[in-house]
């Protein structure tokens, strides 16, 4: 028992060291053996002195191959193996404490060692990437949190207000009441838009939106559409200007839903920044080939350049003072593109400073070839 726990031990020690250690003694045990064994021989047995100066000879030459010998594998084991796997060891420990920001370097040539460390730096970069990412949407997370906490507040405490100025017998006309309902009622409308693309957002999120794609005639639906916003837009004293340049017979295929939530968007971000005395909102419908060009424009405050690029991202505002009149949750239009493209259209928006901004989207049109071959069928 007592001999096992030695062995045992001894073996636990030699674990313990570090693998060039490793291989040094291994070396040196290498050398050592023969060479005792050679003297063993040499005076254990008496010989002539030919035949022993010849066995000591050889010994010597063995001796001197076996150092050449291990001293070739020390150094070849010690720069193809112990030092990738010592910067793989320094790599795990910067990992471990959080660091991702160096690289591996992987010997050139040296088969399945250059395999591990340039898969191991892949996996760094990977990593890198992934803290990278999950720090952008902690923070964004945080962003929609707060613009969406302000914008609450903001109808909550108009709602509020009003509310108060009704029980309390502020409102003692007719006439004030009326205009003090309607405003309650708008600001109602404002929560119920925010609420709506907080839930629109996390279905984006999960991949959760609910597409019920059909046939849609584009001069049709938009002109209903155009007919609904009209009387709104009325009341603001802004004009609309309807223009539709296609055939009767043009059709997309789309999710009328969904697409409804595109154009009121947009619509209702070129109401809330139009800054003229007199509003202007122009529905297009353009045909180009094979394609449709819907375009929304306004006579609005226009968008900086350096801002234009970046409108379609979540959570971005340009608007940074967040006034009340300006509000958003800055997540409206990353809606819009999502919606768009996954109809198999695209977005994008020029503008002018002072000007306006036109919304440009394009849909594929669906064939009156295909139309035809369906009623065919039917």
């Amino acid at each position: 028992m007592k001999f096992s726990s030695v062995k045992y031990g001894a073996y636990g020690i030699l674990k313990s060291m570090k693998l060039d250690i490793q291989i040094k003694l291994f070396f040196l045990i290498m050398i050592l053996l023969p060479v005792s064994f050679m003297a063993v021989a040499l005076i254990g047995f008496e010989m002539e002195p030919l035949v022993s100066g010849f066995i000591i000879k050889l010994a010597i030459w063995e001796i001197i191959m076996l150092l050449f010998t291990g001293c070739f594998l020390v150094l070849w084991i010690n720069r193809r193996i112990v030092k990738p796997i010592g910067r793989l060891t320094a790599a795990t420990g910067q990992i471990k404490e959080g660091n991702l920001d160096f690289e591996v370097e992987a010997p050139e040539n040296d088969g399945e060692i250059t395999d591990l460390c340039r898969n191991f730096d892949d996996m760094r970069k990977r990593l890198k990437e992934s803290a990278v990412l999950t720090v952008e949407n902690e923070s964004s997370n945080r962003e929609l949190i707060s613009n969406i906490t302000h914008d609450l507040k903001t109808p909550v405490t108009s709602i509020k207000g009003y509310a108060e100025g009704i029980m309390d017998g502020v409102a003692d006309t007719p006439e004030k009441l009326d205009r003090y309902v309607r405003i309650i009622y708008n600001k109602a409308n404002d929560l119920d838009r925010l609420i709506n693309e907080l839930t629109f957002y996390s279905g984006i999120d999960e991949n959760r939106i609910p597409y019920n794609f059909t046939k849609i005639n584009i001069s049709e639906y938009f002109q209903d559409c155009a007919d609904e916003i009209s009387d709104d837009l009325e009341s603001r004293n802004i004009k609309l200007i309807y223009e539709n340049k296609l055939d009767r017979d043009t059709y997309i295929i789309a999710d009328p839903v969904q697409m409804k939530k595109v154009i009121d968007n947009i619509t209702g971000n070129s109401i809330k920044y139009l800054d003229k005395e007199e509003g202007r909102l122009k529905i297009s419908l353009k045909d180009a080939d094979s394609s449709v060009m819907v375009e929304i424009e306004d006579n609005g405050r226009g968008i900086e350049a350096r801002d234009l690029p970046y409108i379609f991202d979540r959570f971005f505002r340009s608007d940074i003072s967040r006034n009340s009149s300006t509000g958003g949750s800055g997540i409206g239009l990353s809606i819009v593109k999502k919606i768009v493209e996954d109809q198999g259209g695209r977005i994008w928006a020029t503008s002018k400073t002072g000007e306006g901004t036109v919304m440009h989207m394009e849909f594929r049109k669906y064939s009156l070839q295909v139309l035809r071959q369906e009623a065919g069928n039917e």
